[in-house]
């Protein structure tokens, strides 16, 4: 039988050929290591009791675009895996390209935790430029979405009823948002928590104001970077891109682009296309 995986920074996806879907950490090479994925996969009831009844497991991840990340990765899932046969890890990017492919050459973008975009012909992944993480890149992810709130909040420029709405729910205290953000490891996931206030606050026009601006910054960076991008559909997958696919769609047509397949989980189109392609 097989499993797919999909996994950001903040959660896996993990998906049976029976459309039975787990949901553990994310795991990332840049920041865990083999032990630490087996160990906390050992921690999940649920995909520990069924881990046997899977021949092939196919793992798409954040960080995982060399051999060396690659085999971090796989190390853990061979030994949790005790049945598989077939053990494969790839790059995220190749997850939201095969994911959102409907025959044509398209511009596949990433917009959850983190950012990020290739251009897909149906066989080779093209990469313009680099992902440069958080602290300098992923722009309209999670992440720089919950840098601005948060840098917001602290700076008193939000709106009454989102600054409320952040003060109750978390409690915000420089001196711990500064630790947390500098000090302390899983910034990128501490902080991308908080981009889900966009779709939770009453402030409705500032927050699609502030996902406009994210939006315009991504295709500057990560779509008009691609020679004649405004010949090709531009699809997204990720949980913001989800949400926000109204302005998404605006920001589109200010670029010349079209808005192609938005999902919020790329996990359900990877089956079908293991599936499909399945030997």
């Amino acid at each position: 039988m097989i499993l797919i995986a999909e996994s950001g920074s903040t959660k896996t996806a993990w998906l049976t050929q029976k459309n039975e879907l787990f949901e553990t950490m994310g795991f990332s090479p840049l920041f865990h290591t083999a032990d630490f994925i087996y160990e906390e996969l050992t921690k999940h009831a649920g995909l520990y009791e069924v881990r046997g009844k899977f021949t092939k497991v196919f793992f798409y991840g954040t960080g995982c675009s060399s051999e060396e990340r690659k085999d971090i990765i796989r190390s853990a899932l061979k030994r949790y895996f005790i049945n598989a046969e077939v053990i494969e890890v790839d790059h995220d990017l190749k997850a939201a390209a095969v994911a959102t492919y409907d025959g044509r050459k398209a511009i596949a973008c990433i917009l959850g935790t983190g950012s990020n975009s290739c251009l897909y012909d149906g066989k080779e992944i093209y990469e313009e430029v680099p992902s440069l993480g958080y602290i300098l890149g992923d722009e309209g992810g999670g992440a720089y979405f919950g840098r601005k709130i948060v840098a917001a909040y602290l700076y008193h420029e939000l709106p009454p009823a989102t600054h409320q709405l952040l003060t109750e729910r978390y409690k915000l205290e420089k001196e711990e948002v500064l630790k947390r953000v500098y000090k302390e490891p899983g910034a990128i996931v501490y902080l991308a928590g908080f981009a889900k206030i966009m779709s939770e606050s009453p402030d409705k026009e500032y927050m699609d104001e502030l996902a406009e601006e994210g939006f315009t910054d991504f295709f500057n960076h990560h779509v008009c970077c691609y020679k004649n991008y405004k010949l090709y559909p531009v699809h997204f997958v990720g949980s913001i891109a989800y949400h926000f696919k109204h302005v998404l769609e605006l920001v589109a047509n200010k670029k010349g682009c079209e808005l192609g397949v938005v999902e919020r989980n790329p996990v359900y189109g990877l089956l079908n296309w293991h599936l499909k392609n399945s030997k």
